[in-house]
């Protein structure tokens, strides 16, 4: 194949790549952290003030915050006390409890066995947030793995959408079914399938357009795309991603709001964590919807898409 290097990662390179994707989330969260303790023993009042503002200003968002701010002032009530240097520790349980969603009836792992051949997974997102290359990651780990990969172009709202998926297909050799701007997705997301399942493909990946200004289009568009591929395959799609840029912050939550509205959302996808210090979005996103977070994005190689483990994230955060 020759344009990427296709070694895949050992366990520890990916916790090496997740700790530094990590590390400007980790530095600004944890030194906003001290600051509201500087100098105090117990926890009091005013460091609970201080740590509700530290939450709210590292994009856990407010109703999260509140709902953390209420357990650590539970543990007050029934303790009587606690000592700032178990602040921590009783932080980490709490953000563990809070990203710990179900994720059964998904791939434990890109290797792993799939729970329905083909696995039909359909991709959300407005522009931008890094859809296409989540799209063509994905696409890479599976056909790493072993498996067969069909790509579907349905959002034929932009001529760019269709030209782009195409060239990433090129690049991680993979069938890619299109019928250019304009077309029905529908109509494109129905012979993907059908193409799909003639090949005997293991894992379809189909992109869609997300025109957030139209709620009410992007709705029916999604429902019927959804029942055409029913008529091939009863209980596709499998996985519903919604792709989301962990950059924006609060931005993110609020697609994230929309796009449940709109469809079945039950997976989500964190794009660009490596570079922002705003990764406590997962937190806020994760709790609100009550939807697991399946993959982060950490880098720009194919290899820089993981799959979400909570246990790891809140390793690497609160290391």
């Amino acid at each position: 194949m020759g344009f990427f290097d296709f070694l895949r990662k050992s366990k520890e390179e990916e916790r090496q790549t997740l700790d530094q994707g990590l590390a400007k989330t980790k530095e600004s969260f944890f030194q906003k952290v001290a600051k509201s303790i500087v100098g105090k023993s117990t926890v009091d009042d005013e460091v609970l003030d201080d740590l509700e503002e530290t939450l709210i200003t590292s994009d856990v968002g407010v109703d999260t915050t509140l709902k953390i701010i209420e357990k650590l002032q539970e543990r007050i009530r029934r303790d009587k006390y606690i000592s700032t240097s178990e602040l921590n520790s009783i932080l980490r349980a709490e953000v563990a409890q809070l990203l710990r969603k179900s994720a059964d009836g998904f791939p434990k792992d890109f290797d792993a066995e799939l729970p329905k051949k083909p696995y039909v997974i359909l991709v959300v997102g407005v522009n931008g947030v890094g859809k296409t290359t989540t799209i063509a990651k994905l696409a890479y780990q599976y056909k790493l793995a072993g498996k067969s990969v069909m790509l579907g172009a349905a959002d034929t709202f932009r001529a760019a959408a269709v030209e782009q998926l195409m060239l990433w297909a090129e690049r991680v050799e993979v069938p890619i079914v299109q019928q250019g701007m304009g077309a029905d997705p529908a109509s494109v997301a129905y012979d993907t399938l059908q193409s799909a399942l003639a090949r005997q493909s293991d894992v379809v990946i189909i992109d869609t357009a997300g025109r957030l200004h139209n709620k009410v289009g992007l709705m029916n568009e999604l429902s019927k795309i959804r029942k055409v591929m029913q008529k091939l395959v009863p209980d596709a799609p499998h996985e519903v991603l919604l792709v989301l840029d962990a950059s924006t912050g609060q931005n993110a939550i609020e697609q994230a709001r929309q796009f449940t509205q709109a469809t079945d959302v039950n997976a989500l996808a964190l794009t660009k964590l490596d570079g922002t210090a705003k990764g406590g979005v997962i937190i806020g996103i994760s709790d609100q919807f009550n939807i697991p977070v399946r993959y982060i994005g950490l880098g720009e190689k194919m290899t820089d898409l993981q799959l979400f483990n909570p246990e790891e994230f809140v390793d690497s955060l609160f290391e």
